[in-house]
């Protein structure tokens, strides 16, 4: 909740000044250093406790993490917003294949040499996988500086909290093309909430959990497997969004994951030799923050340049929503088990797919 809440509201609420800044890049920057040195600090407190945590840094946890994730939450946004300002519509599909194979091979390498050794059973060292956390993203914050960008000169009157919101349901209410964007997300966001219980489903089908509940190398694997799922899923989406627009690859990669929850069902049967190919449900779940990406560039190009901002804070508003449920999602699976709502997220997921059909495709009315 932490996360989601930080990735839509402080968004949405600085939307305005965002609009307003002559030059996106700096804020770009500043976002990524402020990500930098939540990870930096965390670093730094578990230095000092040497490894043995005390009470109060579970409260220091949690205030870094929702600082962590304001920080990107305003990040996405500038980004978007300067993907839109910065990349014509038919290269963003590339831009997001670059970025995230690339991203992905970085990824995977760090993770089978760095993390394999960082997360050792009985010597987790979580000093250096913050450190190195924080560093890599103050190195992300000094890339943006380097990005050549126009001046903009916008203006708006200042609309105070109460207005933002307004302004964004007004938005909702009065655009049927991105409110029916809007509703893809909604609903498809409602398989974010599954992403920790993914992992303790599959932790329990693996056998010995109960002996190796503390034991966090299992994670390295599967962190790899999701990282080449997005990299694979991104060779097919970057190219296809560019050819034919974003809804074909919504609706290519909605129904890939409608079949990520009945998949772990399946794969986690205690009784059976299935529960060794579980990692494929992390493959299959890859597919995720391109779905995010893709709803984004959709929205930049229902909207007009001037409104990127804020119609892509009202976006993720509506992308977040359904996360504000996770507790519940919780209690339902400790009242009904797993099955029960594994299997109506994955009914949700085949509605945001069949709405993807009734989304406005910019690429078949403009020919530029």
């Amino acid at each position: 909740m932490l996360n989601r809440f930080g990735q839509s509201i402080p968004p949405l609420l600085l939307s305005r000044r965002i609009k307003l800044l002559s030059h996106k890049k700096t804020a770009l920057a500043a976002c990524g250093l402020v990500m930098a040195l939540c990870f930096l600090a965390l670093s730094a407190i578990w230095y000092y406790a040497a490894g043995r945590p005390a009470p109060w840094m579970a409260m220091a946890f949690l205030i870094g993490y929702a600082a962590f994730f304001m920080g990107t939450g305003v990040n996405q946004l500038v980004f978007s917003t300067l993907q839109g300002k910065l990349i014509p519509a038919r290269r963003r599909g590339r831009l997001m294949l670059c970025a995230n194979v690339l991203g992905a091979i970085v990824a995977i390498t760090c993770a089978a040499i760095l993390l394999k050794h960082w997360l050792r059973p009985g010597n987790t060292e979580f000093t250096w996988i913050f450190g190195f956390t924080g560093i890599s993203f103050a190195l992300s914050a000094c890339t943006g500086l380097f990005l050549v960008e126009q001046r903009d000169a916008y203006s708006q009157a200042t609309q105070g909290i109460g207005g933002i919101f307004r302004s964004a349901f007004n938005i909702l209410t009065t655009d049927t093309n991105f409110r029916r964007c809007s509703i893809v997300a909604a609903l498809y966001g409602s398989s974010i909430m599954l992403m920790p219980h993914y992992q303790l489903l599959g932790r329990q089908a693996v056998p010995g959990y109960e002996s190796q509940a503390n034991d966090l190398s299992v994670l390295t694997f599967w962190v790899i497997v999701q990282n080449a799922g997005t990299a694979l899923f991104s060779l097919v989406a970057g190219p296809l969004a560019d050819r034919f627009g974003n809804r074909l690859v919504l609706q290519v990669l909605l129904l890939c994951l409608m079949f990520a929850p009945i998949t772990a069902l399946l794969l986690s049967q205690s009784n059976s030799t299935l529960h060794h190919f579980y990692p494929v449900v992390f493959l299959l779940v890859g597919p995720m923050p391109i779905v995010i990406r893709t709803l984004n560039n959709l929205t930049l190009e229902l909207s007009p340049r001037a409104e990127h901002p804020r119609y892509l804070g009202t976006l993720n508003l509506c992308l977040s929503g359904p996360v504000v449920l996770s507790p519940l999602i919780g209690l339902l699976i400790d009242l009904f088990g797993f099955s029960v709502v594994f299997s109506g997220t994955s009914l949700i997921i085949l509605l945001s797919w069949l709405m993807t059909f009734r989304l406005y495709e910019p690429r078949h009315h403009n020919s530029t």
